[in-house]
C-alpha cells in the first residue's frame, strides 16, 4: 500500500484521490460526533476512545510498519503535546455547551486557520474561485452554530464560555492538522507515522478517564461505555488515517476544508439516524456549506482542457 501512495503523489490521480480521502474523513467525521453525542461524560467518551486505538495500533506500530526514522520521535513528542492540548479544549467546551453549538463552531474555526498555517508553513496558495467556497462554507457553518444557538436553553454565561473553548478547540484542530501534515511528510512511509502517532496520542485520556471515573459517585456501566470507545477508536483511525493520508498527497488546507464538509454528513445522520428535525434555516446553511465544498473543489472537478 505504501508503494501506491510514493507512485501517486503529486499526481492528478494523487490529487483526485486526496479529494475522495477527505471526503471520507467526513462522513466518518459525522460518524464519530454522533457516537460521541450525549451517551456518556466527554472525558470517559474520550477515553473509551483512545485507549481502544491504542491497543489497535501498538501491534501494528511495533510489528507491521517499518521503524520511524530518528527524527521523528522530536516530531511525534510535538504532534502528541498538539492532540492533548486539543482534546483538553474539546472535553472542556463539551462538559459547557451544547454539543450542536460546539461542534459548528470547532468546525468552521478550523479550516479558516489551517489555510493560513499551510500558507506559511507549505506555500499553499488558494484561487479566488477556492476562498469563495472557503467564505460561503464557514458562513454556512457558522449560520448552524448560531441557529442552534439562539434555540438553546442552556445557560447563556455558561455558553458564551463553551463558545470560546469552541474557538480554541478549532485553533487546536487546525495546528494538529497542518504539524500531522509536516509529520507525515517527514517519513519514508506515512503509515508509520500514522500507526504511532496513534499509540502516542492514545496515553493520556485513559488515564485521565480512569481518575475521572473513580471520582464520580454514580459510575456509569463500563460495557456499554467500552463497545461505544470500540467503535469510536476503530472510525477515528480511518478518519484521521484518511485525513492524514489526503495532507501528504495534496493541499493541506483543501483536505482541511473538504473535512469539514463532516456538518453536512451529521446533518444527513441526526435526520434519518437520531431522527433529528433539520428546518428550513440548518437545510438553506447546509446547502451553504455543499456549494462551497463544490467550489473549493474546482480545480479538482474541471476537465483538463486540448492543447
Amino acid at each position: 500500500m505504501s508503494e501506491f501512495i510514493f507512485e501517486i503523489e503529486g499526481t492528478d490521480f494523487g490529487r483526485n484521490i486526496a479529494l475522495w480521502l477527505a471526503l471520507m474523513a467526513a462522513i466518518l467525521h459525522a460518524s464519530f460526533g454522533a457516537l460521541q453525542k450525549g451517551r456518556h461524560d466527554p472525558w470517559l467518551s474520550r477515553g473509551a476512545i483512545d485507549l481502544n486505538y491504542f491497543m489497535i495500533m501498538l501491534p501494528v506500530a511495533l510489528f507491521v510498519v517499518p521503524w520511524p526514522e530518528p527524527k521523528m520521535w522530536l516530531i511525534f513528542f510535538f504532534a502528541w503535546l498538539i492532540h492533548t492540548i486539543y482534546k483538553w479544549f474539546q472535553a472542556e467546551a463539551y462538559s459547557r455547551g451544547a454539543y450542536t453549538v460546539v461542534y459548528p463552531i470547532v468546525r468552521g474555526t478550523s479550516p479558516l486557520l489551517t489555510i493560513f498555517i499551510a500558507g506559511i508553513l507549505f506555500g499553499e496558495r488558494f484561487s479566488n474561485v477556492q476562498w469563495i467556497g472557503v467564505l460561503i462554507m464557514c458562513l454556512g457553518i457558522f449560520g448552524i452554530a448560531f441557529y442552534n444557538l439562539h434555540n438553546t436553553s442552556v445557560d447563556k454565561k455558561v455558553l458564551r464560555m463553551a463558545i470560546l473553548l469552541a474557538i480554541f478547540t478549532g485553533g487546536g484542530a487546525a495546528a494538529y492538522t497542518a504539524f500531522d501534515a509536516f509529520g507525515i511528510r517527514q517519513t519514508y512511509n506515512p503509515f508509520t507515522f500514522i500507526a504511532w502517532l496513534f499509540v502516542f496520542d492514545g496515553i493520556v485520556f485513559p488515564i485521565v478517564a480512569a481518575i475521572r471515573l473513580k471520582r464520580m459517585s454514580n459510575m456509569p456501566k463500563l460495557i456499554p461505555l467500552y463497545i461505544r470507545g470500540l467503535a469510536g477508536g476503530i472510525i477515528a483511525i480511518f478518519s484521521f488515517g484518511a485525513i492524514m493520508l489526503a495532507t501528504r498527497l495534496d493541499k493541506v488546507g483543501e483536505a482541511a476544508v473538504l473535512r469539514e464538509t463532516s456538518t453536512i454528513f451529521a446533518a444527513i445522520i441526526g435526520y434519518f439516524f437520531l431522527k433529528e428535525t433539520v428546518g428550513i434555516i440548518r437545510f438553506l446553511m447546509i446547502t451553504l456549506i455543499a456549494i462551497g465544498a463544490v467550489a473549493v473543489s474546482y480545480t479538482h472537478l474541471t476537465l483538463p482542457t486540448k492543447a
